[in-house]
């Protein structure tokens, strides 16, 4: 069985739970935002609504910046069990305090899990995936993401509807966390039976100077004059585009995007579902696409295409456009991320990197990614305020035309080459 394609989709599947951890986590906090506000008093306080939706994040850069050390060091499988625990005590602890304080402590551990897992699940499905294979595979990371992101709306639109009473005050927002720990404990039990990743298992038994010098640092590896310098930069800017591109802030801020567009809480909450069930269906055109246009071309299509939407989204807000249309143009943008900029980014960092450095470059990227989360999530409020919802698209579709330029000049394609193959090409060495 373990040589089977049963057993490798088993094994990604179960690595990939991560991913579907990662997405309902990040995202259940934007539909508990209304009211665990009141409940915390802070409703009339912007910095701490801030604190609130930025403590995991914090986590996440945590996670991420010690995952690939502690990968290369201790193995995969061994820091996905840890964030496993990490979901699982996050999601009790998030529902259970009544202390904003300790409210924030729990967010935060389910951050460390974030940042632990979003850095190791689409490296560990690399390693593991014969190169044919490898982007559709490492696909189904993202499409868990999209999953968990769904479910997340899901429970949030259910369980919102009940907030208006006494117990939904009390209970309804505790529970749209509560009910991530199902999953959080089948990923943890789920975790054991998986193996250890074979190219850490290499580096392990492999004596010779090049895996030494990965063993005795990374980092000094990754800067001592191999040629990783351009590689490392392509990545932190494609991990940081992924944020910046602004189309996450839809999940994060749905409540001020669509209510600039018209809409009130109810309404705010089915759209929110919508845009969710079009990030699963194009997630699964990505599971297709991945293979047969390859990574160059899909991430070079979402950063034009995603350029244009936010150009023509900012300007029905400057022009007061509501409605139909502007839920049909955020839904177009989730569209194209899904099936573009949301797989392709953790494709391409979990294949361009050589084995020796990948863990550790990985955990450099990942960091960048959740920098660029919290950066983007801290600006958007005061973007917003400041440049209207039409000033704040438009300079996200500058963005994305800038990144257009430079992956255009720098992108490599990835695509049916096996990672001895990418090394060699991406570094110059034989």
């Amino acid at each position: 069985m373990k040589n089977s394609k049963l057993y490798l989709y088993f094994i990604c599947m179960v690595s990939a739970m991560g991913g579907l951890l990662f997405g309902y986590d990040w995202v259940v906090i934007g539909g508990a935002k209304p009211f665990y506000e009141p409940f915390f008093g802070i409703e009339s306080d912007p910095f701490m609504q801030g604190v609130a939706m930025t403590t995991a994040l914090v986590g996440c850069l945590i996670g991420a910046m010690v995952a690939g050390v502690l990968a290369d060091r201790f193995g995969r499988k061994p820091l996905l069990i840890l964030s496993a625990v990490f979901f699982t005590v996050s999601a009790l602890m998030t529902g259970y305090f009544n202390d904003f304080t300790m409210f924030n402590v729990a967010r935060f551990i389910g951050g460390v899990g974030i940042g632990v897992a979003s850095a190791l699940a689409p490296m560990y499905i690399a390693e593991v995936s014969p190169a044919h294979i490898r982007g559709r595979m490492v696909c189904l990371n993202q499409m868990t993401i999209v999953l968990g992101i769904l479910s997340a709306q899901v429970v949030n639109m259910l369980i919102g509807s009940g907030v208006e009473t006494e117990w939904g005050r009390e209970w309804g927002w505790r529970w749209m966390f509560w009910a991530e720990t199902v999953p959080a404990a089948l990923f943890l039990f789920m975790a054991f039976f998986i193996p250890e990743s074979p190219v850490y298992l290499a580096l392990k038994s492999n004596k010779t100077s090049q895996i030494k010098e990965a063993e005795q640092g990374g980092l000094k590896v990754l800067f001592g004059g191999h040629g990783y310098g351009k590689i490392l930069l392509l990545g932190i800017v494609i991990a940081v585009f992924q944020q910046w591109c602004g189309t996450n802030v839809i999940f994060n801020y749905a409540q001020e995007i669509f209510g600039s567009a018209g809409f009130d809480v109810d309404g705010m909450f089915i759209d929110i579902v919508i845009t969710g069930v079009a990030n699963v269906i194009f997630t699964f055109v990505a599971l297709y696409t991945i293979e047969k246009w390859g990574r160059r071309t899909l991430i070079l299509l979402g950063a034009g295409g995603l350029g244009l939407i936010y150009l023509v989204l900012g300007t029905c807000y400057a022009m007061g456009v509501t409605g139909v249309l502007m839920v049909c143009l955020v839904v177009a943008a989730i569209s194209v991320y899904a099936m573009t900029l949301g797989p392709v980014t953790w494709t391409l960092l979990a294949e361009i990197f050589p084995h020796r450095v990948r863990g550790v470059a990985m955990a450099i990227c990942t960091f960048a990614l959740w920098t660029g989360c919290c950066t983007l999530t801290f600006s958007f409020p005061s973007m917003n305020a400041a440049l209207g919802s039409s000033g704040t698209f438009w300079i996200y579709s500058l963005i994305c035309l800038l990144a257009l330029i430079y992956l255009w000049r720098n992108c490599p394609e990835t695509k049916g080459k096996s990672l001895e193959e990418l090394e060699e090409e991406l570094t110059g060495r034989n």
